[in-house]
């Protein structure tokens, strides 16, 4: 893996945690929408990561790292909505109440965004570290050809 590999794979990794950051905030916004275009509540959304390792943990005994790795890069497999059921509340004097009177809003819980939110921070800032230290490595290698 060349030196410009490792500054991909961590850019990679970024842009799938800023990606992660803004359907976080995205959540968080709507935590209190009770109707949207279609006519339903909000629904939490998350991303699916991935990579392109599929390789048994025995090829890595036999195989080059090349070979086996791929690119090492952080896949955006897809946006999904949560499909956990929406909170129910009691509340029969709002407008969006049904005829029980239970208001339905969106299955965001904050807590579990904000733990989110700061998973996704510190590994952003984990990428951060590890291009940094790449570049760090790149300039001490040309420090020493001089």
């Amino acid at each position: 893996m060349g030196y410009f590999s490792s500054l991909d794979v961590s850019a990679s990794g970024m842009s799938a945690q800023r990606l992660r950051m803004d359907l976080i905030s995205q959540n968080i916004a709507n935590a209190n929408t009770t109707r949207t275009e279609n006519g339903t509540p909000y629904r939490r959304q998350t991303v699916l990561l991935g990579t392109n390792a599929t390789n048994p943990f025995s090829n890595y005994l036999t195989g080059s790292a090349r070979s086996i790795l791929g690119d090492g890069k952080v896949k955006i497999k897809g946006i999904v909505q949560d499909q956990t059921d929406f909170r129910r509340v009691y509340e029969p004097d709002n407008p969006e109440a049904d005829e029980d009177g239970y208001v339905s809003y969106p299955n965001v819980d904050i807590v579990t965004e904000m733990v989110d939110m700061i998973s996704a921070s510190r590994s952003y800032e984990a990428n951060v570290t590890a291009s940094t230290a790449s570049k760090n490595m790149a300039m001490q290698a040309i420090n020493i050809g001089r």
